[in-house]
C-alpha cells in the first residue's frame, strides 16, 4: 500500500516522467473492479482528460495528486501507479490508463480497493484528500516537535501506540506499514500506551518518525512496495513480512508477526516493550 514515503516518490517520478506530456487518450474501467472508485462517472474520464497537459505532481500523506490543465487527477493508497514507455507492455488488468503524445502511459490498477478520481479544482470533497492537504507533513519542517506534541492534546489518552499514529488522520500517510519501523527505531511496542509515554519518550517518537520517514523517502520506499517503474523500493524494511521470523537487527530474537487492531504488527519481543 501507499504510505507517505511511497506517495513522495511516485509524486518526484511523476514529474520527471510524464511533466510537460499531452494526454491523448484516455481509458476507464477497462478492467471493472468493485472497489476501484470514481469521482463522477468514469467514462467521461477522456473527454475530461483528453488534450490536456501534465504540469504537477505533488503528494499528500499516502495519495498523489498529478495536475492535468485544469483538472486534478487523484490516486490513493491502494493504487498501484506505474509509467510505461512507448513499446512497453501495459499492465494485463488496469482502472485507469492515460496515454500520452510520445506514446508512454500512466498505468492505474487496483488490488483490493483504491481511489483514481478526476476532477475539477474544488469540485471532490473527499474528507482525506482535504485533511492530507491541509495538516503538515512529517517530511516538511511545519511537522515540528512543537506540532507533534498539540497532537497529544486532542484525547483518547488510552489509546495504543498503533492506533495513535496510523488511524483517523492525524498523521496522514503515516500507517500501519511505516508504523513498524517507526516504532522499532524509537523501542516502543505497537501496543504500548500512548499515556505512559514521558516527556523524553515523546522527544525519542518524534525524532524516529522524522528520521525513519525521511530515510525511506530518500531511498526510494520500502522494500515491500513498488515505484513509478515497477521497481521495489530501496529502503530495507526491518520490521515487514520480508523480516518475520528472522533475527532482530539489534539483539538477535526472532522477529513476531500478529493480528491487532484489525491488521498485522510486527515486533521485537526483547527490544520493543510494553
Amino acid at each position: 500500500m501507499i504510505e507517505l514515503p511511497e506517495a513522495a516518490v511516485l509524486a518526484k517520478q511523476s514529474n520527471e516522467a510524464v511533466g510537460g506530456k499531452k494526454i491523448t487518450n484516455v481509458f476507464a474501467v477497462q478492467s471493472p473492479h468493485k472497489l476501484a472508485w470514481y469521482f463522477g462517472d468514469p467514462q467521461q474520464y477522456r473527454s475530461l482528460l483528453t488534450g490536456k497537459v501534465i504540469s504537477e505532481a505533488l503528494s499528500y500523506g499516502g495519495q498523489v495528486e498529478i495536475t492535468a490543465g485544469n483538472v486534478k487527477l487523484l490516486f490513493s493508497d491502494g493504487v498501484n501507479l506505474r509509467y510505461c514507455r512507448k513499446a512497453e507492455q501495459l499492465p494485463g488488468k488496469h482502472q485507469l490508463l492515460l496515454e500520452f503524445d510520445d506514446g508512454s502511459s500512466l498505468v492505474g490498477s487496483v488490488q483490493m480497493y483504491g481511489g483514481l478520481w478526476a476532477f475539477r479544482e474544488g469540485e471532490f470533497d473527499n474528507k482525506y484528500y482535504l485533511i492530507a492537504k491541509k495538516k503538515p507533513s512529517p517530511l516538511s519542517s511545519d511537522f515540528d516537535k512543537a506540532y507533534f506534541d498539540s497532537l497529544f492534546e486532542e484525547g483518547a489518552a488510552k489509546l495504543p501506540l498503533k492506533a495513535f499514529l496510523a488511524t483517523e488522520q492525524r498523521i496522514p500517510g503515516l500507517g500501519n506499514g511505516v508504523l513498524q519501523d517507526i516504532l522499532f527505531s524509537a523501542r516502543m511496542h505497537p501496543r504500548k500506551n500512548k499515556a505512559s509515554l514521558s516527556v523524553a519518550d515523546q522527544q525519542v517518537l518524534f525524532d524516529s518518525i522524522k528520521k525513519t520517514l525521511s530515510e525511506m523517502t530518500a531511498k526510494g520506499g520500502r522494500d515491500t512496495e513498488h515505484d513509478l517503474l515497477g521497481r521495489p523500493g530501496g529502503y530495507k524494511t526491518k520490521l515487514s513480512k520480508n523480516t518475520v521470523g528472522q533475527p532482530c537487527s539489534v539483539c538477535g530474537t526472532p522477529i513476531k508477526k500478529e493480528a491487532y487492531l484489525g491488521g498485522s504488527i510486527y515486533y521485537c519481543g526483547k527490544c520493543q516493550r510494553t
